[in-house]
């Protein structure tokens, strides 16, 4: 018989640990922001807001840091704009160079997502205890701070 999951889902690694309530998470969150006026929202669009200067940023710059090649965070840009989140313009400190800020409706999708994630962050607290919530929050500090540090050896 095949697996159903992938290999790293069926060892229970770290990463597959990580990413399995970070999916979940993901799930409920964008639901609840199309039910709340953002149906056009994807998953993927997060490389874009996750990424973006309050001031705007350069497209070759997102997509550097959200580790994608130009072509598609061009077409995700591409997408956000046309559906009214982003707005590019050139770069002021280079004409051949576009930057990409958020509109009015962006702002306004930040602003909703922050709020339906606490919102899920509160149900996980009811869920698990406000202590053991912080306890996981620390942990992850920690662990992110490590990696960060090359403190594994």
């Amino acid at each position: 018989m095949v697996p159903s999951a992938p290999f790293p889902d069926q060892a229970r690694t770290l990463g597959a640990l990580l990413r399995a309530p970070y999916r979940k998470l993901a799930e409920r969150l964008y639901a609840g922001l199309a039910a709340g006026g953002f149906p056009e929202i994807r998953p993927a669009h997060s490389a874009v807001f996750r990424h973006i200067a309050p001031e705007g940023s350069r497209l070759t710059d997102l997509a550097e840091q959200a580790e994608l090649t130009k072509q598609s965070m061009a077409y995700l840009v591409g997408y956000l704009e046309e559906h009214g989140y982003v707005s590019l313009h050139p770069d002021p400190n280079d004409g051949r160079a576009k930057q990409v800020r958020l509109t009015r409706r962006g702002q306004a999708f930040i602003a909703a997502l922050l709020k339906a994630s606490a919102a899920v962050e509160d149900g996980l607290a009811a869920a698990l205890g406000a202590t053991k919530l912080k306890q996981l929050r620390d942990l992850l500090e920690q662990a992110d701070a490590a990696l960060a540090d090359d403190q594994l050896g």
